[in-house]
């Protein structure tokens, strides 16, 4: 896990417990109660070489994000369906990152957190879900940001407790520092997961 994200949740308190995917998480304001879904991991940026991987930056605009739009579509406008491949993190980082700071044009740290939650979501899906296929839509209303990441599988794994050791399960505990809210909504086939965010409104 980077430093400064490891920093950031011991400053706000370290771990919450477990949650059973019939246990209701806390109540967001709006009376919306979703499930839980396992998120784990910290996909890290691909592209042609290390040293490609290791300039790129969630909180600056870069030219592949602008192609991966063109490529794929808008997530802002339309869900963008992306192959269940672990390459299709970094596509969905991309796209959201354009919409973020180009669209949007919310701050670079707003950006650099809701990216790295994405790639969280995305992660889930891919490793989880045995999905050949997932979605990835962004909506904005008022006061507030929606990421959400739907795929084929009705599963709800478990929030479980995270040690400072840990090197995997640590999605999740990410989701639920960051985000303002979170939680799954199920579908007939399959789910939706989903975190929300504060924003500033211009």
């Amino acid at each position: 896990m980077p430093t400064a994200y490891a920093a950031r949740l011991a400053r706000n308190g370290g771990v919450r417990g477990a949650y059973s995917s019939g246990t209701p998480p806390k109540s967001p304001p709006d009376g919306h109660h979703g499930g839980m879904a396992g998120l784990e991991g910290i996909e890290q940026p691909r592209g042609h070489s290390r040293a490609t991987a290791a300039r790129w930056s969630p909180a600056v605009e870069d030219e592949q994000g602008l192609k991966a739009l063109e490529l794929f579509g808008d997530p802002a406008q339309a869900e963008v369906p992306l192959p269940s491949r672990p390459e299709s993190a970094a596509t969905a980082r991309r796209l959201a990152q354009v919409v973020l700071l180009r669209t949007w044009r919310l701050t670079p740290k707003l950006t650099e957190d809701a990216v790295l939650l994405v790639s969280e979501l995305v992660g889930n899906a891919v490793r989880h879900t045995g999905a050949r296929v997932f979605g990835l839509r962004m909506r904005r209303r008022p006061g507030w940001i929606r990421v959400e990441v739907r795929d084929p599988s009705r599963g709800l794994p478990c929030l479980m407790p995270v040690q400072d050791m840990d090197v995997s399960g640590r999605g999740l505990f990410l989701v639920d520092k960051l985000a303002d809210r979170w939680g799954v909504d199920l579908l007939p086939r399959g789910k939706t997961t989903w975190f929300e965010m504060r924003v500033a409104d211009r």
